[in-house]
C-alpha cells in the first residue's frame, strides 16, 4: 500500500469520488477513507472485492471441513456419492 495515495480523508472523497474511483478500478489498491483521523472504511473495486469474497469463502469452507474432520463427523466417498445420486433420484 502506497501510503500517499491509498489513504484519504473523508473531505477529499467528497470532492474527489470519481478520481478515487478510477484509481481503484485501474489499480485495483484499496483506497483506506479516514475521518476525524481514524480509518473508518475502505473503498475497492468490485473484482478485487469478488475475489476476496471467494476467498474468505473458500477458507470457511477448508475451516468448516478441518473442524469436521476433527469431531470425526466424516463420511466416505463412496457413502456421499450414495447419498446425492439418492437425492437426485428423489427429485425426478
Amino acid at each position: 500500500m502506497n501510503l500517499q495515495s491509498d489513504i484519504r480523508s473523508i473531505s477529499y472523497v467528497k470532492s474527489n469520488a470519481a478520481e478515487m474511483l478510477r484509481q481503484v478500478n485501474e489499480s485495483h489498491r484499496p483506497i483506506v477513507i479516514t475521518q476525524n483521523g481514524e480509518a473508518t472504511a475502505v473503498l475497492l473495486d468490485t473484482a478485487s472485492f469478488q475475489e476476496m469474497k471467494d476467498a474468505l469463502g473458500f477458507m470457511k469452507l477448508i475451516s468448516q471441513s478441518d473442524h469436521d474432520v476433527q469431531h470425526e463427523r466424516i463420511v466416505s466417498h463412496e457413502d456421499a456419492v450414495a447419498v446425492v445420486r439418492n437425492r437426485i433420484k428423489d427429485h425426478k
